[in-house]
């Protein structure tokens, strides 16, 4: 039998054990994780320096191993989050909706555990330790897939956090990692059915697009982020060079950085030039339409592959346009539905932009790299949704549950 599939058996076992489980058995597995992580931080960057000089021989950017880098206070970031999720309140066994019959009937509807989540992603280790902790809180076993770029920071993670879980009530099995990095382990899992009750995939459009496409388990479906700020005519300069710089610059290899910032023209005559300026003083490389270059001569020319690129570097298309309209069809066809801003002091522009833009999330004069778990108060996150069913925008502890009807009688039976 194949890694995948053995260890997805093992999952599906724990997973009934979970079930049964108290919060507060699952808090004190959660805090003993959490603990576990910093007793082991030297050897976790022990191993994460293996992948570092792994990619740096191959070539990989700088933004990219800045995703994959553990530092001591990161992984004090990752335990804290642990905690978090464990200080949470727990949705398992919430009671949604009561519902009387006329028969005598007594219906509840109630949050359950999914039972067990394959996470497919890649080069982000604390992803691994995010999603451990959501899955485990919620009553869900994980069956983990990490990328080959993080796999000896994966294996030292999720050796730690099963050898915390051995002294809890928590079976150690609800927590699994596919150590074969090869593609083929990723094929597998697509097809589990009956053993993986849904898989996330968390990564690049590649990744996402090829689980999309090939799964025959379901898939909740997080989109790569091109995500663009429109800077209106009647913005506030300050707070339009703040926000976009921030949006760019403080973290450009995660999903929820600006890949497109889009400029209203009366704006871009007078405030164009100095945020281009600040832009290259961050060390952003600048790619512009041609009107544009007309303003900065030194930006390169952007093309239609441009628009349509996640970058995840400091790399950043820029293009003006004469009306909202404009702005939101370039948004319409080039966003991805996961973050999209405005900056503007007219209202009725700010209020358009909200209503009519499809996306996960919608900024009104605030960065988008707000679209995240912690900063939206759910703790630790395991993903961004961007579809529609079930769930959508980050994914924090109710996303990973789904419902089930108790129906209490006194022996009604149906005519």
């Amino acid at each position: 039998m194949s890694e995948v599939k053995t260890k997805a058996k093992l999952a599906r076992e724990a997973a009934a054990v979970l079930n049964k489980l108290t919060t507060k058995q699952k808090n004190d597995a959660l805090l003993r994780m959490a603990d576990a992580l910093i007793a082991r931080e030297a050897d976790i960057i022990a191993a994460n320096g293996e992948d570092l000089e792994r990619g740096r021989a191959n070539g990989t950017t700088s933004a990219m191993l800045d995703r994959l880098k553990l530092t001591k206070e990161r992984i004090a970031d990752i335990a804290q989050g642990l905690r978090e999720v464990a200080a949470l309140p727990d949705p398992v066994g919430d009671v949604l909706e009561t519902i009387e019959r006329p028969n005598g009937l007594h219906i509840e509807k109630i949050r359950v555990p999914i039972g067990v989540i394959g996470m497919i992603y890649e080069s982000r280790p604390n992803v691994t330790v995010d999603a451990a902790g959501l899955c485990l809180k919620t009553g869900n076993a994980v069956v983990l897939r990490g990328g080959s770029a993080a796999i000896s920071s994966n294996r030292i993670i999720v050796e730690t956090l099963k050898q915390a879980l051995a002294g809890t009530d928590v079976p150690p099995d609800a927590l699994q990692l596919i150590e074969d990095t090869d593609r083929s382990s990723v094929d597998e899992m697509l097809k589990l059915n009956g053993l993986l009750d849904v898989v996330i995939p968390r990564g690049g459009a590649s990744l996402i697009q090829n689980v999309v496409q090939n799964a025959t388990v379901p898939v909740i479906e997080t989109g790569a982020g091109i995500c663009h700020t429109y800077i209106d005519a009647s913005a506030n300069a300050e707070m339009a060079e703040a926000i976009a710089l921030n949006a760019k610059v403080q973290r450009p290899s995660v999903c929820n950085s600006m890949e497109t910032l889009l400029v209203h023209a009366e704006f871009a005559e007078r405030g164009l030039p100095a945020l281009a300026e600040r832009f290259r003083d961050s060390g952003v490389e600048l790619r512009g339409c041609e009107r544009v270059r007309k303003l900065v001569p030194w930006a390169n020319a952007a093309t239609e592959q441009d628009f349509a690129t996640e970058y995840n570097d400091y790399i950043l298309n820029v293009k003006i346009v004469d009306t909202l309209d404009e702005a939101l069809d370039h948004i319409r066809r080039f966003g991805t539905k996961h973050s999209e801003c405005i900056v503007t002091e007219t209202k009725e522009h700010a209020e358009r932009f909200l209503q009519e833009v499809d996306a996960a999330a919608v900024y009104h004069n605030a960065s988008t790299r707000f679209t995240d778990g912690f900063e939206f108060g759910f703790g630790a996150e395991i993903g961004i949704s961007t579809q529609k069913l079930h769930a959508r925008g980050p994914m924090g502890l109710p996303a990973l549950t789904s419902t089930k009807y108790k129906v209490t009688g006194s022996g009604q039976v149906r005519q």
